[in-house]
């Protein structure tokens, strides 16, 4: 038996190809930005309970708890596992991923921040006539301890699981 496709019937998947254009449809995408942008935005809160002051450049910033790195990378990945299973090739490659993230977010960048803490420091103890003392100081909030990335993955998992069962 042949299927006869008719005009309607184009017309309907060319609008549904084009809503998908516009609102992606991409569980595991859209789960990974917002799993992002909930680490950063409670960046604000721990700030606070840490620092007792309100911060808003923490929001853009790298660094601090939780890791959005390792929030974003984990709900992707768990994301495309629940939604493709464990299996296949997509949630072998962000596992490799977030892997790959979590430990550079632990180990280089967290000592590449705190060598730019010390740098700075020493910077600072020189005197004002030594060329370099003008200098404007290194940014040493890059990585993130063991507990910071731990929570990100927590939350990525979370946002993941809160996001297939909405669906």
């Amino acid at each position: 038996m042949d299927e006869v496709m008719t005009a309607g019937d184009a017309t309907s998947n060319a609008d549904s190809s084009t809503s998908d254009f516009i609102l992606p449809s991409n569980l595991p995408l859209i789960t990974a930005f917002l799993s992002c942008a909930l680490a950063q935005f409670l960046k604000l809160f721990t700030t606070w309970f840490n620092e007792k002051r309100w911060d808003s450049r923490r929001m853009l910033g790298s660094g601090g708890m939780p890791s959005s790195h390792s929030a974003t990378v984990t709900a992707l990945a768990v994301a495309i596992g629940l939604q493709e299973g464990t299996g296949g090739s997509a949630f072998a490659i962000a596992l490799v991923l977030a892997c790959v993230v979590m430990y550079d977010a632990s180990g280089v960048r967290l000592h590449a921040g705190r060598q730019a803490e010390l740098l700075n420091q020493i910077v600072c103890e020189l005197p004002p006539e030594h060329p370099v003392s003008n200098v404007r100081p290194l940014r040493d909030s890059l990585g993130h301890t063991p507990l910071q990335v731990v929570a990100g993955a927590v939350l990525g998992c979370l946002v993941a699981f809160f996001m297939k069962g909405s669906n």
